[in-house]
């Protein structure tokens, strides 16, 4: 077998033996189940953020979780417009084919798409090489200037309270997906928030009966 891997590459090579050896062997009969379709329950909407793996975080096993990942774990808005909807079609497939029972939007702490949303600094990006990340955290234009108000624009409360706050907004987005609605209103569907803090390892619970996230004991 061809060995000429770059490190970054031969470093996941070598991730890849061990889930062989430690991961999949042990656990043949699972994943021959799994060759014929899945039946998650959960899907979860998470941050691509290299440091908030769902999986890990949850400690679930192949087949458990959907999971679309994507900056600041962002759900935009029912449209149909044309274009390429990666997120809608997702969430499309998870409801009406997979049949989830409950959607997890999981936002974290030291985001860097939170960060740039709440100081209007595009890291990374060039005039006329796409503008991809300011289209995209545009979705938190509104909640930004709330935020502003009460706590700035500077400092870990300001960034913590916007990274919370883009939760909530793609919460308030999911429901204006009219299949998404009405499973919800059918009490066939759940929407939860939740907020991974990388600092400390503590995961919190969105109660938006009374708009606060609870650390989970």
């Amino acid at each position: 077998m061809r060995e000429g891997f770059s490190p970054s590459f031969g470093h996941l090579v070598a991730g890849y033996r061990r889930f062989r050896q430690n991961g999949w062997a042990p656990n043949r009969e699972r994943w021959a189940n799994l060759r014929d379709g899945q039946e998650p329950e959960v899907m979860i909407i998470a941050c691509s953020d290299s440091r908030v793996d769902p999986a890990q975080v949850f400690d679930v096993d192949p087949g458990e979780i959907f999971v679309v990942r994507n900056v600041a774990a962002m759900v935009p808005p029912f449209e149909t417009t044309p274009g390429h909807h990666g997120v809608s079609a997702a969430l499309e497939f998870a409801v009406q084919v997979l049949k989830v029972k409950e959607i997890v939007v999981m936002g974290h702490g030291m985001c860097g798409g939170c960060k740039a949303a709440l100081t209007r600094e595009m890291h990374g990006t060039e005039p006329g090489e796409g503008g991809f990340i300011a289209d995209w955290i545009a979705l938190l234009d509104d909640v930004r200037d709330e935020v502003a108000a009460l706590h700035g624009t500077e400092g870990r409360p300001a960034e913590r309270a916007m990274e919370q706050a883009g939760v909530r907004v793609s919460l308030n987005n999911l429901r204006t997906f009219p299949c998404i609605r009405r499973k919800e209103r059918d009490g066939e569907l759940r929407l939860t928030g939740a907020f991974f803090a990388i600092s400390d390892g503590v995961l919190h619970v969105l109660d938006e009966a009374r708009g606060v996230f609870e650390p989970v004991e």
